[in-house]
């Protein structure tokens, strides 16, 4: 069952991308990136009850708490960027780029870890590496290239809310620590609406916006779900790369829905990113 879920977890996170890009499109991506958090936080606590994690809540240490705060700060980055960089670009190029947070992470798990980097896992890394480059190349109409910053920032982020986790994490529940830190999310989101002034256009949001943006979040939650349903069961190899396929997820959907085409070099990118991902499983 545990592979079931896993295949679950990248269909919802591919999901989420294309349901949060509509919601976006008339709103603050600051502003919709707070209301989705609600629904995510929303669907974590739900899971830490349902596992009966609320039980350590009393036995978290002060170097573990700080950890997962900072963590939560660093995927609340992620986020916001991550939600403006889909806001202001193409959803099959902005999700190759997060995607390859996997690079930074396991850069980072090495140089801070000290995880072992097999030659395997280099190989991978090239893969993802020039598949995100192949990718992300320049269309041929003028394009703000706001996008690539922040999408580069999502990818950044997202690599050191890996690591701050994996810390984090070490003596506490993986749920509760999801939990915690999706109310560290939620908190920096809201103050960044509040800081940018955009609280007041909560109310200008119409009813096509505000379902994309639950349904968006419902996505996310789901997501995480099965995605730590898996990891109970199944081992965290082959559950992590199995998650980041949710791109093919997010590429089919961009195409339905967006009608975003792939060129030839991309989908040869994207061939590269899948199959550096799947070398991660051996």
């Amino acid at each position: 069952m545990w592979i079931a879920f896993a295949f679950g977890s990248a269909l919802f996170a591919g999901l989420t991308a294309i349901l949060a890009k509509c919601g976006i499109k008339n709103t603050d991506s600051n502003v919709a990136t707070a209301l989705r958090t609600i629904i995510v936080l929303i669907f974590s606590w739900i899971m830490v009850f349902v596992v009966g994690a609320q039980k350590g809540l009393a036995d978290i240490s002060g170097k573990t708490l700080l950890f997962l705060i900072f963590s939560g700060l660093s995927t609340g980055a992620s986020w916001l960027c991550y939600f403006k960089a889909l806001q202001l670009g193409d959803v099959n190029k902005v999700t190759p780029i997060d995607k390859s947070s996997t690079i930074l992470t396991m850069l980072l798990a090495f140089i801070l870890l000290r995880e072992a980097l097999s030659p395997l896992k280099v190989v991978a890394m090239i893969a993802i590496g020039v598949g995100t480059y192949l990718m992300i190349q320049k269309k041929e109409k003028k394009q703000d290239g706001k996008w690539l910053i922040y999408a580069i920032g999502s990818a950044v982020f997202a690599s050191l809310t890996s690591i701050l986790g994996k810390v984090g994490i070490r003596d506490v529940n993986s749920n509760l620590g999801t939990a915690i830190r999706t109310i560290v999310v939620l908190i920096m989101a809201w103050v960044v609406v509040f800081v940018t002034g955009k609280q007041h256009t909560v109310k200008q949001i119409d009813k096509s916006s505000w379902l994309f943006l639950i349904l968006s979040g419902i996505a996310t939650g789901a997501s995480w779900l099965c995605y730590y349903r898996a990891l109970q069961t199944g081992p965290a190899s082959v559950v992590v790369p199995i998650d980041k396929l949710s791109i093919l997820v997010t590429i089919a959907f961009s195409y339905a829905v967006f009608h975003e085409k792939l060129t030839a070099k991309a989908g040869i990118g994207l061939v590269l990113i899948v199959a550096g991902t799947l070398l991660l499983l051996l």
